[in-house]
């Protein structure tokens, strides 16, 4: 709704019946409005204000057509940002001045315009003399509107605005919650830079006349929105830099923005002792390096295939589009149509909210790798099995349980008889098909609750919480019986396979370490007792129960 209402304000400005004129000069008032100047002034081509210097200059606005004063027709300066304006009426001595801030502002009507009513219409030929001072040099289309018209304009107008600068707010919130959260940088970048985007447009805007004392100062002084537009761009080039990776992945574009970056700082400097319009200027062309340098870098990365590209890619399009137009209206080059003026800061908001689901994606990405990684580590990836780590630490916290708990707590180390000749003899393709194998049989005679994982080569540890003695003796039974009941078919071999078992039940006090140290012991007690293995026999398994031998059987 907001973009249809600036597109009729736009058509409606176009064809307005006057024609505005500029003198570049400064004369006294009574002089201007005696006529001694009118020959001076020299009409533009469209009814549009744009002023780039800071000295004041006197404009008129000439109606070509009678203008009745039945509709309370106003005159409207749209988009004036810091411009201060004073005006006279025909057969006014004094004049009306008139400013978005300070001492000046009307809060009678929006931020959208300085308005100067027109109590008794304009004959044609009829003339409004306007004495800008131009503190920002943004054109201001004039036009000439009924009082009801200029009011449903300013609904629309406080709306629009509202949602931008909301969006903006919320958007800078949810990245501070997510850096909180997460602790990533991007996020805090992202926050600097939407902060500061709200700090430009409500200064240029003028809705920072809510605050009156900061009000006052913009009133007088344009250092702070340019304060601020540096400081967005500033906080918008290191979090571009970061969150396209580019000083790993394109360090000569990096290079370029750390320059970008660097020419900024100094003009935020400059800014604190000088208003100049070079600085200005400077500015300008140092941020169409910098968004031109980040569309390069988006373009390569996403011939790249990187993800982040993309989302910047989608989000600066028409951002980047609203910025040429907005930038090359500033230089002079051409006059843009109303509507770019609410275009371009919710051209923002959905490149904050573009970028904000890219990093999220980001987030995501990072935790799908780190979720990986973490069970690239947690299991075994040929059995399925716990990796050794991650099988020490769960008996670690099942001893302690354990001991608090005064529950038993048993525990299988096994290995496969003569599993080097197997490799050897067969390759270590062959190799690693029967450790899988006897690893699915294995687990397959398990509880749930059971740990199982592989300690080293093919020495597999089983964990069985609750368990005593004689029931790890069962089940060491059970997984010696699971192997060889029936030989194993890998590669059109039949390879008889056995394990060699060793038990042993926590005892009082005891640690993990040697509770694993005394089921080796049994294991290799195992090996020792058992039968000729070559052959397929089966191995015996032997029992150590240490401290607890005073136990019953």
């Amino acid at each position: 709704m907001g973009l249809m209402s600036g597109l009729l304000v736009a058509t409606f400005a176009s064809a307005q019946p006057v024609v505005v004129s500029r003198l570049d000069a400064d004369p006294i008032p009574a002089q201007v409005l005696a006529g001694r100047f009118d020959s001076g002034f020299v009409a533009v081509p469209h009814a549009v204000i744009h002023e780039r210097e800071r000295t004041p200059r006197w404009w008129r606005v000439t109606a070509t057509e009678e203008i009745a004063r039945a509709d309370a027709p106003q005159l409207v300066l749209q988009a004036p940002h810091l411009n201060q304006v004073e005006a006279w009426a025909p057969e006014q001595a004094r004049p009306l001045r008139r400013a978005l801030t300070g001492a000046n502002a009307d809060l009678n009507f929006s931020t959208r315009g300085l308005v100067v009513p027109l109590a008794d219409g304009l004959a044609a030929g009829d003339s409004v003399y306007l004495r800008v001072h131009a503190l920002s040099a943004t054109p201001m289309p004039v036009s000439i509107e009924p009082l009801a018209q200029v009011h449903r304009a300013d609904l629309v107008h406080v709306a629009w605005r509202a949602v931008v600068l909301s969006s903006l707010l919320v958007l800078a919130v949810l990245a501070l919650g997510f850096w909180i959260g997460i602790g990533e940088r991007s996020y805090a970048y992202l926050m600097l830079t939407l902060l500061a985007q709200v700090g430009f447009f409500a200064s240029c805007g003028g809705e920072v006349r809510l605050l009156p004392w900061l009000a006052d100062v913009i009133a007088t002084d344009p250092r702070l929105p340019r304060m601020f537009a540096l400081l967005g761009v500033i906080a918008s080039i290191v979090f571009l830099t970061h969150y396209l990776d580019l000083r790993a992945r394109q360090p000569r574009m990096a290079r370029i923005l750390d320059g970008c970056c660097g020419v900024m700082a100094l003009l935020l400097l400059a800014t604190f002792v000088s208003v100049a319009r070079w600085i200005a200027i400077v500015g300008n062309v140092t941020l169409l390096l910098g968004v031109a340098t980040v569309f390069a870098a988006s373009a390569i990365g996403s011939l790249r295939r990187q993800r982040a590209a993309y989302f910047l890619l989608l989000s600066w399009l028409p951002m980047l589009l609203l910025l040429c137009l907005r930038v090359g209206e500033l230089f002079g080059l051409w006059s843009n149509p109303v509507w770019v003026g609410y275009a371009f800061p919710a051209a923002f908001v959905v490149a904050g909210l573009v970028i904000t689901i890219g990093l999220s994606d980001t987030m995501q990405q990072l935790r799908r790798d780190r979720d990986h990684a973490s069970r690239l580590a947690t299991f075994d990836a040929l059995t399925g099995a716990l990796s050794r780590p991650a099988i020490e630490q769960r008996l670690k916290a099942a001893v302690v349980e354990a001991h608090r708990s005064g529950r038993p707590l048993s525990v299988v180390f096994f290995d496969i008889d003569r599993f080097k000749r197997i490799n050897d003899d067969y390759g270590h393709r062959v190799g690693d098909s029967c450790l899988r194998i006897i690893g699915l049989r294995t687990r397959n005679r398990l509880r749930t609750y059971d740990l199982f994982g592989r300690f080293g080569g093919d020495e597999i540890l089983v964990v069985l919480p609750d368990t005593r003695l004689g029931e790890a003796l069962g089940v060491a039974e059970n997984l010696r019986s699971a192997v060889n009941c029936r030989p194993l078919s890998i590669d059109g071999y039949a390879l008889e396979a056995s394990l060699s078992l060793g038990v042993a039940e926590l005892a009082a006090g005891e640690s993990a370490e040697h509770l694993i140290e005394r089921a080796d012991e049994a294991l290799y007690a195992s090996k020792s007792a058992g039968r000729d293995r070559v052959t397929g026999h089966n191995s015996r398994v032997t029992a150590s129960r240490g401290r607890l031998a005073a136990a019953p059987e």
